[in-house]
């Protein structure tokens, strides 16, 4: 099969999974007009392969095959591998109007990461976790299966452990084991993509101790196994107006509380249960790939910020304003300086692991994913200054729409010489989508919270970065011995 067509992907997703909207179970998610938007927004991968103007970047030859496959599961090798995935997510983030589509971006990058960690668990413990990880990622890839990931426990009181909890199942962890494989019992917040994937991988979402044990536990099963229920989250579901919301009227990710009422996961399916060691590495190597396919999607969103900004200049007479084209020189810099750590990321890659994949250089990419975060609600701020009031004051799509107030709005808000009131308009709502909306909004707290928070991306750099070697420089320079 290999490739399969964006119908054949909807098609899929009539499978009788368990999905809760507004406390109502939703009896097929390709019907629900809500979900139907997020069906159409994760389509753009499938019709990219179909593009002749994307085919190249979105369709490689799979060498064990012979097959055409989607790019996303050509495991990286190169820098150049690295920079192509970088492409393909960026480009199709544009297609989605700066909102990723994710339903292959992040499985793959667990993919990757369980091909790292299972083999130096089975390395260790003479486990086969490494076949059962190679068979299901030729199982997704053959089939071109749209994925999602469940690594965000509850967690309950954050100050205590897994086993500490008031109840156990704050954490996901395993409650019964048999030689068919094991039953899983918990909930994962946050599981973006999930109610319109074919495959969760469920992953840990920390380091484990040893009394931990049966919450070190990492599987994939279908969206529709029994005991998989998803509460969908209905933020941003208002956005239906293309004129008030361009973005959002057409674009839409869909996140769900996962919970596994004793959900049975067959045995070829398991990929880490019990090695309690390795949780914190498989959460640690996820996320390596997971941040710089962050960071990647996220060029489309600076470069939009930057747009609009310098057309709103535009359409009011204000590009020419010292001060004004001062405004933009900051979010110009700010969209720069991400692509080029995005692109040092991946030149400076690491493929020293026994499986040869090239690993995004974690300090580099954690740096990169800190400068968007600590800087994104400072880009938002400019926009909004160059864009004004008007971002929450303007009349909605029906005066624009009515006979006689329509010609009133138009004579008062328009913009300088020559520019129409309705472009200005057009103009304002883009702007308004990106900074001042529901999606807007989900924006700003993904800049903080997703792929993991501003505290993680400095830890990381903190551990990262050559510390003993810059102490050692600045001892020589100051004659020090020690």
């Amino acid at each position: 099969m290999a490739l399969r067509s964006a119908d054949s992907y909807r098609a899929s997703l009539r499978d009788g999974r368990v999905v809760f909207y507004r406390g109502e179970r939703i009896a097929d998610v390709t019907e629900h007009p809500v979900f139907r938007v997020a069906i159409d927004h994760a389509s753009i991968d499938y019709h990219m392969a179909e593009m002749p103007e994307h085919r190249d970047l979105a369709v490689v030859r799979d060498e064990e095959t012979g097959l055409d496959t989607s790019r996303y599961y050509k495991a990286p090798r190169t820098a150049d591998d690295l920079l192509a995935r970088s492409r393909l997510i960026d480009a199709a983030t544009r297609l989605g109007a700066t909102l990723v589509v994710l339903i292959k971006e992040i499985g793959t990058d667990a993919l990757f990461g369980l091909h790292l960690v299972s083999e130096m668990v089975d390395s260790r413990a003479h486990t086969r976790y490494l076949d059962r990880v190679r068979a299901f990622y030729q199982h997704c890839r053959d089939n071109d299966l749209a994925l999602a990931v469940a690594q965000t426990d509850v967690k309950g009181d954050r100050s205590l452990g897994p086993t500490e909890q008031a109840h156990p199942d704050y954490y996901v962890r395993v409650v019964d084991r048999d030689s068919k494989g094991i039953v899983v019992r918990g909930a994962k917040a946050h599981t973006s993509v999930s109610v319109n994937a074919n495959e969760l991988i469920v992953l840990p979402t920390r380091a484990m101790r040893e009394v931990d044990r049966d919450y070190a536990v990492a599987f994939a099963v279908p969206l529709n196994t029994p005991g998989l229920t998803m509460v969908a989250s209905p933020h941003g579901d208002s956005a239906t107006s293309y004129w008030e919301h361009p973005i959002a009227s057409r674009h839409k990710m869909v996140e769900t509380l996962t919970i596994f009422d004793d959900v049975h996961v067959p045995a070829d399916r398991v990929f880490l249960d019990g090695e309690w060691q390795a949780a914190g590495a498989l959460a640690h190597a996820f996320v390596q790939f997971h941040r710089f396919t962050a960071v990647s999607y996220k060029l489309a969103l600076v470069d939009a910020l930057v747009g609009v900004a310098a057309l709103l200049g535009d359409r009011i007479g204000i590009e020419k304003e010292t001060h004004d084209r001062a405004k933009l020189t900051w979010p110009i810099a700010y969209a720069e300086t991400l692509r080029a750590l995005v692109s040092q990321a991946a030149a400076r890659c690491d493929t020293s692991n026994p499986l040869g994949i090239a690993v995004p250089n974690t300090l580099l990419t954690n740096i990169a994913k800190l400068h968007f975060a600590g800087q994104y609600h400072e880009a938002v701020a400019k926009v909004q200054e160059l864009a004004g009031g008007l971002l929450v004051t303007a009349p909605a799509e029906e005066d624009w729409r009515d006979p006689v107030l329509g010609p009133k709005l138009r004579h008062y808000l328009g913009g300088r010489s020559g520019v129409d009131a309705d472009v200005r308009a057009r103009a304002m709502h883009l702007a308004q989508d990106l900074t001042a909306s529901e999606y807007g909004g989900y924006q700003e707290v993904l800049a903080i919270h997703a792929e993991g928070s501003i505290e993680a991306e400095k830890l990381a750099i903190f551990r990262q970065y050559d510390l003993e070697g810059a102490k050692g420089y600045a001892r020589q320079l100051a004659g020090l011995s020690q």
